[in-house]
This record gives structure tokens, C-alpha cells and sequence, in this order.
């Protein structure tokens, strides 16, 4: 007996296919700024070796590469990357969100819960707040280099010093870090997933641990340097 596709097969292998390549794209966005995180928290952990220390840093991104760069070279490329990358992910993230919706287009009557961690249960408000946060960290430090406390600066040091050494500017920026631990502690157990790195229990166990690692590293370590500069130990 001969095997006939039927539209609706074919229709919902599509679904699946175009589905599967959302999460590869998340997966794969998502690893792009993962990598980038960790880069810019080495970069931040610089304020602890003091003003010409960090502003040097600061420098050589400028300059690196030059003269086969131009000035701030590497800096837009950066920025071209990740705003591809924000792009594809945002839009990876609201799509499979849409069709999960249409999916379960009838509310269940009772609510069970699935063992799912936190993280995992606000990954959508998690990622909107932290959109909402790269704004507002791109105008404080990057676009505007404004001080809070008044006036334009091109010193990124004394920027950063007088940024956190306004306690609620340190509040908002605590509380965005907890978010991207959160963010970051699932986004990276289900990149492995979605990658098929976690086939045996053996891999499921390393990549969990992976995950919570990794997350409690960024957020921890990008928390550092506005706790001491509130506290007066970098000033």
C-alpha cells in the first residue's frame, strides 16, 4: 500500500522543520552574546585596577586594528554583529512564542506545574526587561555619555564611577544583572538542548551545571564593580 502526503502532513512537517530552525537561530544568537557578555565583564572587572588602567582598555578597543581599521573600527563591527544578532533573536523568540499560542489556543482549566525552574516560567518578561535595560545602558554609556550627576564626559572611568555611586542607578543595574543570571541560566541549557548536546544523563548533568556556572559568573561578575564603587572601594 502506497504512502500519500496529505496537505496537512506536509503542512505540519513544514511547521516543524520552520520550528526547529527558529530555536537553531535562537541557540545560535543567543551563544553570540553569550560570548560577548563574557568578553564585556572582563572589560568591566578592569575598573578594580583603577582610572588609567580601565580608560587604556577603553582606548585599545577604539584603536585595535589600526591602520587596517579605522578608529572605532572593531567597536562598530561588534555592534553590527550583536544588533543582527538581537534581530534574529528577538524575532526567533516571538515567533515560536506566537505559534506555542495558536498551538494551545484553548486555556487549560487547571494549571499544573511542569517542574520547569523559574528561570525558564519568565523567560518572555526576563527578555523584555532586558531589552528595555540594553537601551538604557546604550544611552548612559555609549550614545549620550552622560553623567547623572550632570554633564557630558569622555572619561569612561569617571563615567562609571559617578554612574553607580548614585544608589538607585546601582539598584536598576543590580536588578538587570539578577534578570540576565536568570536570562542566561536557562537560555544556555536550552541551547544545549536545542544543539543535541544533551543526548546521555552524563550530558544533561554537565549542561545544567554549565548553565548555572556560566549564569551566576556574568551576573556575579558584572555586579562587582557597582557594589564596590557604591561601597567607596572604586572611586
Amino acid at each position: 500500500m502506497a504512502f500519500v502526503a496529505t496537505p496537512t502532513l506536509v503542512k505540519n512537517s513544514r511547521s516543524t522543520r520552520s520550528t526547529i530552525a527558529l530555536k537553531l537561530l535562537m541557540a545560535v544568537s543567543g551563544l553570540v552574546f553569550l560570548v560577548f557578555v563574557l568578553l564585556h565583564m572582563y572589560g568591566n572587572l578592569k575598573a578594580f585596577a583603577g582610572h588609567d588602567a580601565y580608560n587604556e582598555y577603553s582606548h585599545h578597543l577604539r584603536v585595535f586594528g589600526e591602520p587596517m581599521l579605522p578608529r572605532n573600527g572593531l567597536l562598530w563591527i561588534l555592534r553590527a554583529v550583536l544588533l543582527g544578532s538581537l534581530v534574529v533573536h528577538v524575532y526567533a523568540a516571538a515567533t515560536l512564542w506566537r505559534r506555542a499560542r495558536r498551538a494551545r489556543s484553548v486555556k487549560y482549566v487547571m494549571k499544573k506545574h511542569t517542574g520547569a525552574i523559574p528561570a525558564s516560567r519568565m523567560m518572555r518578561f526576563g527578555g523584555v526587561a532586558l531589552l528595555l535595560f540594553i537601551i538604557w545602558h546604550l544611552l548612559n554609556f555609549t550614545i549620550g555619555k552622560v553623567n547623572v550627576q550632570g554633564g557630558e564626559t569622555n572619561d569612561p572611568y569617571n563615567l562609571l564611577v559617578d554612574t553607580f555611586e548614585v544608589w538607585w542607578m546601582t539598584a536598576i543595574y543590580l536588578a538587570a544583572m539578577a534578570m540576565l543570571g536568570a536570562h542566561l541560566h536557562h537560555g544556555t541549557w536550552s541551547a544545549c538542548q536545542t544543539l543535541g548536546i544533551t543526548s546521555t544523563e552524563r550530558a544533561r548533568t554537565l549542561a545544567k551545571r554549565f548553565a548555572f556556572t556560566i549564569a551566576v559568573i556574568i551576573s556575579g561578575g558584572f555586579s562587582l564593580v557597582p557594589i564596590f564603587v557604591l561601597a567607596g572601594v572604586i572611586d
